[in-house]
This record gives structure tokens, C-alpha cells and sequence, in this order.
């Protein structure tokens, strides 16, 4: 739904974690952790991250099934709006 006023791309995340949040959970994924970022200590000089976020889900088939889920990509536009640029790294604990 668009908005009679623009709003921030933090603004637009907010609206989207709000709506994918439920979603997430039903799916038995949980947020482990979000948190604001910056410039990198090593890495990119020209590079930033606004923010990163960890995600906990029990597979990859259900990680695919919440993403496909129709109820949940009904609230993605307010994702596309947020994002200028994102990154998806798939990570499976190795027990070290």
C-alpha cells in the first residue's frame, strides 16, 4: 500500500519486520539477533552496512517454504522499498 508521505528506508524495515515477524515464527524460524552497523573495521573502505541480522531456521526447505509463502511476500514491498542493497549468507553450525 502506498503512503500518502515518504517515509525512511528504516521506517520501511520496521513496517516489514513488523509484518514478517509471525510469519517467521510459524515457520519455527526465530531472529537471533539485529543490530545497527556502519563502516567496516577490516574490510571495504567503501562498503557500509546499515544493519545485519541473524536468523535462526531448522533447514534450508524450511527457510524456502516461509520465503514462498504467499501471506509473508504480500508484506515484501515494503522490503524492496527499505533495501538499497542486501546480502543472504546461508551458514550451518560446525560445532568447533
Amino acid at each position: 500500500m502506498a503512503r500518502a508521505q515518504p517515509i525512511t528506508g528504516e521506517a520501511a524495515y520496521r513496517l516489514y519486520m513488523d509484518h514478517t515477524m509471525p510469519h517467521l515464527e510459524k515457520s519455527g524460524g526465530k531472529l537471533l539477533f539485529f543490530g545497527r552497523g556502519g563502516r567496516f573495521l577490516i574490510g571495504p573502505g567503501d562498503e557500509r552496512w546499515d544493519a545485519a541480522m541473524l536468523v535462526q531456521q531448522s533447514s534450508p526447505a524450511a527457510f524456502m517454504a516461509f520465503a514462498s509463502n504467499t501471506e509473508y511476500l504480500a508484506g515484501i514491498g515494503h522490503r524492496t522499498a527499505a533495501l538499497e542493497d542486501s546480502r543472504l549468507l546461508p551458514l550451518q553450525e560446525s560445532g568447533w
